[in-house]
């Protein structure tokens, strides 16, 4: 059976192969992660795109960032070449087609794709304060800042929300602090000047409403194929750690809001998290821990998380570890340090006695990777040479034109794209300051009529109770990564 049949007709998604010998992940498998690592140039984006496609054919969702632009050729049907025919004659591909897939793209600026937002207080203020590179101090403030918006009924949907929430919480210090400790203004104007620069990074744009709803990256097209997600990040990866948190407040999310499955046939969603080496070389060590945590536990949420880097040393051992298939593109050993990723990259894999993986993984050709990927029991296969499958869809990006009609036939179309902004904190401060102003008016013209009406904090907390009864029916405050952090919705 040939290696595009296996991945059209059964739970298998094709990497390529080498001569009569097919190279492929199984579905059952495919939530034991990945790494998909090698030197610019050395094919990594094509063996992603082969990946995302193979995935979608299986019928499993797919979510991925696009730093170059290059992946949403994975909308457009290829064209077929003499390259491609060469490689389809090597692995004995006799039917290859070129096809499109079904994409949905996805853009934090809303440019390029739909908008896609979350909320402040669906963020959390540990990503937050990891975003803005707070001390421990100032995290502490921010945490307290949250549980006091939590206790005062005020939503955090935006930035101005938490800008306005700081404010408050700095005028009534004092009389918080018996509550929730000292709450010092120099920490205060650290985080609001924090927040000037997460609004210049497009904050502004990224934190609102409509938040995404997980659904919307976990959908099947009427062929039973896969939606690939595509992130436009070629602005985004200019705005590293706003990158990085994005993806690991979506791993969150994923973790906290999908129910326990266990084994199944296929993944209920693939996640690509390409540039990996971004999240690890800025995240403080607790966040680390924490992801460390997810990356064992979201599998059995039905998630395959793959990370795709240039240096398998980029990916912490704790996860490294947790990475069942492993694609190797070449790497160059020109200096110690990369003679050292050489020797490491090698030992991870289980040996072959028929290749010296070592020498093997600097002579290897664009296109080319040592794989291995795990069987029916999760055993590591042995390491194989292998030539990587060309994709069906186009190899490059869409043309402007192009992307645009893709938008415009979008099923999302119209959901995302208008910013709401309605009462939260801002508005509710706003509201309580302006009625401060005319109380003792108010107070007068209460105790001619004979009664005491509710103070503008008490009916504000009021409507905002029901608010949060019908709209959100849950606290506000979150901790990052849900339940690891003992906090809860």
């Amino acid at each position: 059976m040939n290696i595009e049949t296996l991945t059209m007709t059964t739970n298998r998604i094709r990497i390529g192969g080498h001569g009569a010998e097919h190279i492929y992940v199984l579905g059952q498998m495919a939530n034991r992660h990945g790494l998909v690592a090698g030197a610019t140039g050395t094919g990594k984006t094509v063996t992603l795109q082969t990946l995302a496609e193979g995935f979608s054919c299986a019928g499993v969702p797919v979510f991925l960032s696009d730093i170059k632009g290059d992946l949403s050729g994975l909308a457009q049907a290829g064209q077929l070449n003499d390259r491609i025919e060469q490689r389809n004659a090597q692995l004995g591909i006799n039917d290859y087609q070129n096809r499109a897939n079904p994409v949905i793209f996805w853009d934090l600026y809303g440019k390029n794709g739909h908008a896609l937002r979350t909320t402040i207080s669906d963020m959390g203020p540990v990503l937050l304060s990891a975003l803005m590179e707070l001390n421990e101090t100032q995290t502490g403030v921010l945490h307290a800042v949250f549980r006091i918006a939590d206790d005062q009924g005020l939503l955090l949907l935006d930035l101005k929300d938490l800008k306005a929430m700081l404010n408050w919480v700095s005028e009534n210090a004092k009389s918080l602090q018996a509550d929730y400790g000292s709450l010092p203004t120099q920490s205060i104007n650290t985080i609001m000047r924090a927040l000037l620069v997460v609004e210049e990074q497009g904050g502004d744009q990224f934190f609102g409403e409509p938040a995404m709803q997980l659904n919307d990256l976990m959908q099947i097209d009427f062929s039973g194929n896969g939606v690939i997600s595509i992130l436009d990040a070629t602005q985004l990866i200019h705005q590293p750690r706003l990158y990085s948190m994005f993806l690991l407040w979506l791993l969150s999310e994923l973790f906290e809001q999908l129910p326990e499955v266990g084994d199944l046939d296929k993944p209920k969603l693939v996640f690509f998290f390409d540039e990996a080496h971004l999240l690890f070389n800025s995240a403080p060590k607790a966040l680390l821990e924490k992801l460390e945590q997810v990356v064992r536990l979201i599998r059995s949420k039905g998630v395959g998380i793959y990370f795709v880097t240039q240096n398998p040393l980029d990916i912490p051992d704790n996860i490294l570890g947790q990475l069942g298939h492993r694609i190797q593109h070449a790497l160059r050993a020109f200096t110690p340090k990369d003679q050292k990723a050489v020797k490491v990259a090698a030992q991870t894999f289980r040996q072959n006695p028929n290749i010296d993986t070592e020498q093997v993984i600097t002579t290897l050709g664009v296109g080319e990777a040592l794989v291995s990927v795990l069987d029916e029991k999760g055993t590591p296969g042995h390491v194989q040479h292998t030539l990587i499958a060309a994709p069906e869809s186009r190899i490059g990006p869409l043309q402007e034109a192009e992307r645009q009609l893709h938008l415009q036939r979008s099923p999302l179309r119209g959901k995302y794209d208008q910013l709401l902004d309605r009462q939260s904190a801002y508005e509710m401060l706003k509201q309580q300051h302006q009625a401060a102003a005319t109380a003792p008016t108010q107070k007068t013209t209460s105790s001619r009529r004979g009664r005491e009406p509710d103070s503008i904090t008490t009916t504000l907390l009021k409507s905002v109770t029901r608010s949060i009864g019908s709209q959100l029916g849950r606290q506000i405050v979150r901790g990052v990564l849900g339940s690891l952090l003992g906090g809860k919705r």
